[in-house]
């Protein structure tokens, strides 16, 4: 089961293939969505990733919260659950 991860603090530059790879060094990347602007296509800043297990996921957090990415340190932690509304 995936463990997604809240991935923020990114350059607005930030495409999904670019975040792929950076987190694939950490194990198998599910999926990766950055959030977007859909008026200019520019990123918010903020992104989610799901690495294929909870191992990996905190190799990630471990590997990558702090860091810095292409001049910015990035904020990497579990992802909340989402809050449904009714």
């Amino acid at each position: 089961m995936s463990t997604k991860l809240y991935v923020g603090n990114l350059p607005f530059k930030t495409r999904n293939d670019d975040l792929r790879e950076l987190f694939a060094q950490a194990g198998d990347v599910a999926d990766v969505h950055v959030l977007r602007n859909r008026r200019n296509d520019r990123s918010h800043g903020m992104a989610f990733v799901d690495m294929a297990d909870s191992a990996t996921a905190q190799q990630a957090i471990e590997q990558f919260n702090e860091q810095e990415y292409e001049g910015r340190k990035l904020s990497v932690c579990l992802a909340r659950p989402e809050m449904k509304t009714a």
